[in-house]
């Protein structure tokens, strides 16, 4: 069964299977499961996203923060732990991982964690921040597809943070977005272990 993570619907063994990981400075319990990204563990990259937090740009009181492509839900989850008043949207294609980052937000308290198919987000939803690691292997035209259509929710002073390999074009995909996103500064906001955080900033 030749599967991608991005597949809607999975016809692999869908068994759960116990997941330890550090989120949020604290060892969790959690459970995966089988054509999920990085369903054994918290990739590298969305790691390099998660601990260069601090250099992003901060959150408001009460943030909306939307995880754009959640898989089995690191960065929705540790948005939640690290931000109780906040309000987090976690999407992803996959009903699967919708299934576990709703499994791991209950297992974890966390009931400000939406987690929906991107057909169901409120069309009228607009948010403060997207944190992402999106998935660059769905192809180049697909990806600006996917993250203009994100990022024009984000609120005028709302910002994206998103997690690229340097080896899977980061940098040509940060000046494409200076390009078509002229209101907004884009930056580098940290590079390390072979990728690059990008950040688009709020509105000018």
């Amino acid at each position: 069964m030749n599967e991608h993570y991005f597949t809607a619907e999975s016809a692999t063994d869908a068994a759960r299977h116990p997941l330890r990981v550090q989120l949020a400075g604290q060892e969790r319990q959690l459970v995966s499961a089988a054509s999920v990204f990085s369903g054994h563990g918290l990739d590298l990259a969305t790691r390099v996203l998660l601990d260069r937090r601090e250099l992003l740009t901060p959150l408001p009181q009460a943030p909306r923060i939307l995880d754009l492509g959640c898989g089995w839900g690191p960065i929705a989850l540790t948005a939640a732990l690290e931000h109780p008043d906040a309000q987090v949207w976690a999407v992803d294609v996959s009903a699967r991982a919708r299934e576990l980052t709703a499994e791991n937000a209950r297992i974890l308290g966390l009931d400000q964690v939406q987690v929906l198919a991107p057909e169901d987000v409120p069309e009228d939803l607009e948010v403060d921040a997207i944190w992402s690691n999106p998935p660059i292997r769905i192809g180049k035209a697909a990806l600006h597809e996917l993250l203009l259509t994100w990022i024009a929710r984000l609120r005028p002073t709302g910002t994206a943070a998103l997690v690229v390999g340097k080896n899977l074009g980061a940098d040509p995909l940060m000046r494409w977005l200076s390009d078509e996103l002229p209101e907004r500064d884009v930056r580098r906001v940290a590079s390390a272990k072979g990728y690059r955080v990008i950040e688009v900033g709020p509105q000018r």
